[in-house]
């Protein structure tokens, strides 16, 4: 018992040590490189699911169509973990910059308790919610049957997803990024693997078309929770995993969605203007549809390395925040600005100079592939902007102030988009040029995102150093 309890302190110490003592750019760049890695992969494997289905033959552009129409409800997932998960690690992070044990080791308990309830409401709503949630998008017969299909088996087998993320997080929070990778690279290598076998029947396996990619997913899944589950209840040995911390403690759910709820409806935002783009390019054609779920994916190669890095600067600055270390929180956020520039330049350049030829990988028609390098090459234009939207939401959350990454993503995703793509929809070439919202959007949401995170860092600043 002894032993153990020095072993707490020790690596209670290392951590507190890391976030609080290291070279700023330095540390970012140690918690994010790993993050920034394994959300790299996942964009991949969520774009091989595309590229293998997009290859069945007779079927390729009804089943990435299919896809396309249940994304949203992945990113809805996505946002429920994502969110939570960075409710959790600013509240985790700070306590621990606090020394508060104990409430440390309830955060934890009270996180796995939510993403529990998370599953069961993502369940109930594979078996009931799925073929009326699809067929509100499409009037298809076949779009409809293979994406009934997928988001059945995805929702109701989400269990793996959930519990992944709840582990992911919780190593983030205690500054063990790497140990995060571990497990979801697990699951997305294997995913890759997975996904050709079950969707065209390689090596004596059923061939199970569009399901056997949902198979492929939740069977990775659930590998990959069993490998971060074991990484967190042996490396995390800042925290107690005591079975009574899971009982639910109202003060500290509370405090988990004061700045959680918002980050879930900041990610949710992303699934209501996936949806909402759905609907209106429905509209204009099914090729717009078709063409912009490839986009998404494709962006999502270049965004999610951004949204890696977002995550490993809410900790760092959670911590210094609860340690009243002003000058590393503002440090955190510039190199956080600079790194991501440098990614978002790089993004623009591939898609500008090499558009076709990643449109075309996927074999679809001449249509789709026309229209989704024209989308590539306009939306880019506003990738700088983004990575700039991007970091300045996690430097809101980690200060405490949910509402603004709220009202950051809000604007970004729904306010200005939606509203423009509705209108240039009702006008002549409105697929060729209905692209531009996402560039306009981008640019005005940066100049509100830099004066309201400013004036919030001002007023933390004060606030620390009255402490």
């Amino acid at each position: 018992m002894k032993s153990d309890s020095k072993d707490n302190i020790k690596m209670q110490k290392e951590t507190s040590n890391k976030m609080g003592t290291m070279p700023e750019g330095k540390l970012l760049l140690s918690m994010g490189t790993p993050l920034m890695m394994s959300m790299l992969v996942a964009a991949l494997y969520n774009l091989v699911d595309s590229f293998f289905v997009a290859h069945i033959e007779g079927i390729g552009d009804a089943a990435v169509n299919a896809l396309t129409l249940a994304f949203p409800v992945q990113m809805l997932m996505t946002a429920l973990t994502v969110g939570t998960g960075v409710g959790v690690g600013a509240v985790l992070s700070h306590s621990l910059g606090r020394k508060d044990q104990e409430k440390a080791n309830k955060i934890a308990g009270n996180a796995i308790f939510l993403y529990i309830c998370y599953y069961i409401l993502l369940c109930l709503f594979g078996i009931f919610g799925t073929k009326t949630y699809i067929a509100g998008q499409t009037g298809d017969e076949v779009v409809l049957e293979l994406g009934t299909k997928y988001l059945q088996i995805v929702s109701c087998f989400s269990f793996g997803f959930m519990g992944e993320k709840c582990f992911e997080k919780l190593l983030q929070s205690t500054g063990k990024a790497t140990f995060s990778m571990i497990g979801q690279l697990t699951g997305s290598v294997l995913n890759i693997i997975l996904d050709p076998i079950l969707i065209f029947g390689l090596f004596n396996a059923p061939k199970l078309g569009v399901s056997g990619a949902a198979i492929a997913t939740v069977i990775s899944q659930g590998i990959a929770v069993l490998v971060s589950g074991t990484l967190h209840f042996r490396k995390n040995k800042e925290l107690s995993h005591k079975i009574k911390d899971c009982k639910p403690d109202i003060i500290i759910i509370k405090e988990i969605y004061k700045v959680g709820a918002p980050a879930i409806l900041m990610q949710a935002l992303t699934s209501v203007m996936t949806y909402g783009m759905n609907i209106i390019l429905k509209e204009i054609s099914a090729v717009a549809v078709t063409a912009y779920g490839i986009y998404f994916r494709l962006q999502n190669f270049i965004f999610m390395p951004a949204f890696g890095l977002n995550n490993a600067s809410v900790p760092i600055i959670g911590f210094n925040r609860g340690a009243a270390k002003i000058k590393r929180v503002k440090n955190t956020i510039m190199y956080g600005l600079i790194i991501v520039t440098g990614i978002m330049i790089f993004g623009f350049i591939l898609f500008q100079c090499f558009a076709p030829e990643i449109a075309g990988i996927f074999g679809l028609s001449e249509s789709v592939n026309e229209l989704c390098t024209n989308a590539l090459k306009i939306i880019s234009f506003g990738f700088v902007f983004a990575g700039v939207n991007i970091i300045l939401q996690g430097a809101c959350q980690a200060l405490g102030n949910g509402t603004n990454s709220l009202i950051i993503s809000m604007m970004r995703m729904v306010i200005l988009v939606l509203p423009l793509a509705k209108l240039i929809s009702q006008m002549e070439n409105a697929q060729k040029y209905v692209w531009i919202v996402f560039p306009i959007a981008e640019i005005i949401t940066s100049v509100i995102a830099i004066y309201i995170t400013f004036r919030l860092y001002r007023k933390e600043k004060e606030v620390m150093l009255c402490q």
